[in-house]
């Protein structure tokens, strides 16, 4: 039981990490970036072809991964997503589809849409057993990985300059951009983080999740349950959701594993219905 918690809680962290991007762009910036799962596909990609061809050590291909996919991420905002910013939802989730489907088969062509092997170090296989409770090694670095990576997004946007100047650029970037805040760059920088950390989450997830050029589309709905259950008024909410949604996810695949899914988008529509508005919620400005 112990077992399947702490599984449970490797899993909702990975998914915070990898979803956290799209609470920051879908709540802050007001941009519904159905493309996200791209960006964390990129990152895995990213990793495991360092890895499996370049032979670089695990631990550097994470940060290759989050600066590939933050680079590509401000690559687009620019040239892509910015002019998207002013028009409807529906045109932005078409033009989000559009690029899922693009990156899916670029992947498709120029690797292969087998599913890729993740070898990691020998320090992380294997477990620990602690009171007879099977700690995986590579599940708890990624607890504390994420841990640490919440903690520094949580300070940055509450405590630092750059937080303070981001709400304000969101919540009225006229005025923002009228006590001369540069809104264009804080926008870059904010969807160029929140992409890298999405290709971090697809790095560190390649092996538990798997990696196949899929992936957008099969946790998409994931990523969409971690922001509509968790808000985004804080980082909060879809720091909760994602830890609700592992933990319901191993257990319900463990102890009625006919159920599948249904037992996720069951607590998923339970709580819209009491919290129509997530957990946590935050009314996008721009």
């Amino acid at each position: 039981m112990l077992t399947l918690v702490f599984d449970g809680i490797a899993y909702g962290m990975l998914l915070f990490v990898l979803a956290v991007g799209l609470a920051v762009t879908l709540g802050l910036m007001n941009f519904v970036n159905l493309a996200h799962g791209a960006f964390a596909m990129a990152g895995g990609y990213v990793a495991v072809l360092l890895m499996g061809r370049a032979g670089v050590p695990f631990l550097w291909c994470l940060p290759a991964a989050f600066l590939a996919t933050a680079a590509l991420g401000a690559v687009l905002e620019r040239v892509l997503y910015r002019p998207m910013y002013g028009r409807p939802h529906l045109d932005q989730v078409l033009f989000s589809i559009g690029l899922v489907f693009m990156a899916m088969a670029g992947i498709d062509y120029f690797v292969g849409s087998q599913q890729q092997i993740v070898q990691l170090p020998g320090w992380l296989q294997g477990r620990y057993d602690l009171a007879g409770v099977g700690i995986g090694k590579y599940r708890l670095f990624i607890i504390l990985l994420c841990a640490v990576l919440t903690l520094a997004l949580q300070f940055t946007l509450a405590r630092t300059r750059f937080g303070s100047r981001l709400r304000a650029s969101v919540d009225d970037a006229r005025v923002a951009s009228g006590m001369g805040l540069n809104v264009n760059a804080i926008f870059l920088l904010t969807f160029s983080v929140g992409s890298g950390l999405a290709g971090l989450g697809g790095a560190l997830g390649a092996d538990v999740l798997g990696l196949d050029p899929s992936f957008p589309l099969k946790f998409m709905v994931y990523f969409l349950i971690v922001v509509s259950v968790g808000g985004t008024a804080t980082i909060t909410g879809p720091l909760l959701a994602a830890l609700l949604l592992g933990l319901a996810d191993v257990m319900g695949k463990y102890y009625v594993p006919a159920f599948g899914s249904f037992i996720v988008y069951s607590l998923m529509i339970a709580i819209l219905v009491v919290r129509p508005n997530g957990l946590f919620s935050r009314a996008g400005a721009r």
